[in-house]
């Protein structure tokens, strides 16, 4: 797919991006605001002009202190239980990241301009036709796709699944073969349910787990091998050059579920052999809605619609049905073109970091993280290759679980929010299987960071855990409707951290695994 670089909203910019004239009767020439401002000149307003701030150059990449980017809420704050209010810190990246300031303008300039997309002649519509066709290409350049392979937006990585495996079943056949490993989030476990699954598990090395896996493909026919970049729980990266090669040895396809992986690291989809790769918007710096499956065309095109609607039709009859291509086979209806311009403004910003300070500062945040909990009395960090190394082209991404011996993670999640201001996921993270394996069945903590993260972020959260271990919380819990949270006007007793009902609950909670 093409390119698309960024432009100045200058009318000298406009006017390069303006289509090439065409012949019209004199009769229908356009007015001289009309023809000096098309539609498809408009998108230049949205390919926005520079957006990352001074401290993101290249001067700033070893630092790994500050925030890479500026992101929407970062100088949010919120109540605490005792009263008084805090700024709120954000470890909760690998959930849902906020929103970056780049990509809340550029919705906003967008809103104004609201009309169907590809379904109109008036200057609206044809301005949102064209930030959302730029946006597939934007996707795809920041991917690094083949020219043949095609971005088809979904409402996120989940939906990117399961349409693919929708496509699977109809394209090779509902008998398909498909290989996943055990350590997957559920969104790349249960979708295949509707062809031919086979999960295997991952060994004690990334080495033994590759082999696994090659043995597996060996073993039978295989459309498909289904993995993770990166772990949503331990944020572990698997080897994905080496998976593409043994895959297609096989004769089977590599599918990656980038969910983690995208807000991370560069993708280089064609150089390192990935046919299929899904991510979703809001755990890109996007808001909620819209995400993208991307890859080869053959088995979209092969599959009939993921969903019957307008716009993916090429022509009906009472009677017949001649559907479109890919994508628009699987984009009936009228699109989320707010998501769609926001994840490619989040594409586009990340790919002018330079990638050296991308890599830099999460791995200065990972270990700062890693080491701080480490120190700490009765922590376990989860790790599926504890001896695998840290450093090079496969460092883990900015995730770390963890574990804290007799605790309840929904209670020191609750603590933590309510008596220090500090957001950080509890649970099994989607992902029953690999927790169970790691020895944490009833869930454990994730502390997660992204480019909008600082030292003094990861340093409260170190600080505030030891505050727990040592000291115990100020207020006593108890699990709710709405998850763990104080107990309103009753202090918490001298002894609570040490023996509480709270602390005994059991692992089936109401707050979502």
């Amino acid at each position: 797919m093409p390119s698309v670089q960024p432009a100045l909203d200058h009318p000298a910019a406009r006017a390069a991006a303006a289509p090439a004239a065409q012949t019209v009767p004199a009769s229908r020439t356009a007015p001289a605001a009309w023809a000096t401002t098309t539609a498809r000149a408009v998108p230049a307003r949205f390919r926005d002009r520079q957006v990352l701030p001074p401290s993101a150059g290249p001067a700033a990449a070893g630092a790994g202190h500050d925030a890479l980017l500026p992101v929407v809420g970062a100088d949010l704050d919120v109540p605490l239980v005792g009263g008084g209010r805090v700024r709120h810190v954000n470890l909760d990246y690998a959930a849902s990241a906020p929103s970056l300031v780049a990509v809340a303008d550029q919705v906003a300039r967008l809103l104004p301009y609201s009309a169907s997309v590809h379904r109109g002649a008036g200057f609206g519509s044809q301005v949102c036709t064209a930030v959302y066709e730029t946006a597939r290409d934007e996707v795809g350049h920041f991917l690094s796709v083949r020219t043949d392979d095609t971005v088809v937006f979904t409402r996120n990585t989940t939906d990117a699944v399961n349409l693919l495996a929708h496509c699977v079943a109809h394209a090779v056949g509902r008998a398909a073969r498909v290989v996943v490993l055990d350590l997957e989030h559920h969104a790349n476990l249960l979708p295949w349910s509707a062809v031919r699954r086979e999960v295997v598990e991952s060994r004690t090395t990334p080495e033994e787990t590759l082999d696994a896996l090659a043995a597996a493909l060996r073993a039978e026919p295989t459309a498909l091998l289904a993995v993770t970049g990166a772990s949503n729980v331990t944020g572990e990266r698997l080897p994905l050059a080496q998976l593409a090669a043994v895959a297609h040895d096989a004769g089977a396809r590599l599918f990656v579920d980038a969910a983690q992986l995208a807000p991370h690291a560069r993708i280089n989809l064609a150089g390192l052999g990935i046919d299929y790769l899904a991510l979703s918007g809001h755990k890109l710096y996007a808001p909620f809605g819209a995400g993208a499956l991307v890859g080869r065309r053959d088995w979209l095109d092969a599959a009939p619609p993921y969903l019957a609607g307008g716009g993916a039709v090429r022509e009906v009859t009472p009677d017949s049905v001649t559907w479109a291509d890919a994508p628009a086979r699987h984009e009936a209806g009228t699109p989320n073109l707010p998501g769609v311009a926001a994840l490619a403004t989040a594409c586009r910003t990340l790919a002018q970091l330079p990638a050296e300070a991308l890599a830099a500062h999460d791995l200065a945040l990972r270990h700062r993280l890693a080491d701080g909990l480490g120190a700490l009395p009765g922590v376990r960090v989860l790790a599926c290759w504890p001896t695998a190394g840290t450093d090079g082209t496969r460092a883990p991404v900015g995730v770390v679980t963890f574990t804290l011996s007799g605790h309840h993670p929904d209670a020191v999640a609750g603590y933590l929010a309510a008596e220090h201001g500090i957001s950080l996921r509890a649970g099994r993270f989607c992902a029953h299987p690999l927790l169970r394996r790691l020895g944490a069945p009833g869930g454990a903590l994730r502390a997660s960071v992204g480019v909008g993260s600082t030292t003094a972020d990861v340093d409260q959260l170190i600080e505030a855990l030891d505050e727990y271990l040592t000291e115990g919380p100020r207020w006593r819990y108890a699990c709710g409707p709405g998850g763990w949270a104080p107990t309103p006007d009753d202090r918490a007793l001298p002894e609570w951290a040490a023996s509480t009902s709270a602390a005994r609950a059991p692992a089936a909670l109401p707050c979502g695994t």
